[in-house]
């Protein structure tokens, strides 16, 4: 008897996420080996391991389940794609709720925004100012060097003035401007003789390469944001993938009844004959 439509999809459907889940989970292992133990390291390569073993492991079941119609398989498929849509409906929700709130603040005369954590949802400031995190997050932006772009450019002040910053390098890489410090070249600043202020993030800059502004609550604002506008593309990026892994997710509960049948209609006497469906 020919496989039905349905089976056929799901087998075809499934190939396809097998053979994108090798290189993802290539990378992964690759990324790893060449990791230093750093936290920026840990951060790329444990996702995409991740994210293709689970593809991988899907997808194989889905595809021996559709093409051998070996029923439970199918099933077992079923449950984890039904897993899957849950997660993604509950990660969607969830990521619209804690990204609706915070944005960066644009500074007279400057070429970029600066940016507060109390203006942000209760939940990513504590995600990404609590202790562990944040002493994770902080290594990694150290290792990843993000403030090399300022520190190689020996700039005017005019000309840091008019830089086209990310929300990282304005809050990280500089002390607020309400410090009214100095511009001194570069990520340097000179404090005023009558240096006062009540922003504690004025005491915490410093002109060290691997210090800067990376105790200061503005820098952790900066994370939330750049944490916030990825969120929010993801969220949006997960009610098309959504969509797909429904109808995907349909055919695969009609190749499921067709697996069934078919393994009625055969061990029941009648023959593969007996149980086609067009």
């Amino acid at each position: 008897m020919a496989f039905r439509l349905s089976n056929n999809v799901i087998g075809a459907l499934n190939l396809v996420t097998f053979l994108l889940s090798v290189p993802v989970l290539g990378a992964g292992i690759w990324l790893r080996t060449r990791a230093d133990g750093t936290e920026c390291d840990h951060f790329l390569w444990s996702p995409a391991i991740a994210l293709g073993a689970v593809l991988m492991a899907v997808s194989l079941v889905g595809l021996v389940g559709a093409c051998c119609r070996v029923t439970w398989l199918l099933w077992l498929y079923l449950l984890a794609m039904f897993t899957l849509i849950v997660a993604l409906l509950c990660f969607t929700a969830f990521a619209f709720a804690v990204t609706n709130r915070g944005a960066g603040e644009a500074v007279s005369g400057a070429g970029y925004k600066e940016y507060r954590l109390g203006d942000y949802s209760t939940w990513m400031q504590r995600h990404v100012g609590s202790g562990k995190n944040w002493a994770r997050i902080r290594s990694c932006i150290a290792d990843a060097d993000v403030c090399r772009r300022l520190q190689d450019k020996n700039s005017t002040l005019a000309e840091f003035l008019s830089s086209d910053l990310s929300p990282v390098e304005s809050s990280c890489c500089k002390p607020p401007t309400s410090c009214n410090f100095t511009h001194a070249g570069g990520t340097a600043w000179t404090k005023t003789a009558s240096f006062a202020s009540a922003n504690p993030d004025c005491s915490a800059w410093s002109n060290d390469a691997d210090k800067l502004c990376y105790g200061c609550q503005s820098c952790k604002a900066g994370v939330v944001d750049t944490l916030k506008r990825d969120w929010k593309r993801a969220a949006i990026v997960n009610v098309v993938f959504l969509v797909l892994i429904i109808v995907v997710y349909s055919i695969g509960c009609c190749a499921f009844r067709n697996s069934r049948r078919d393994n009625n209609a055969y061990h029941s006497g009648g023959g593969w004959k007996q149980g086609g469906y067009a």
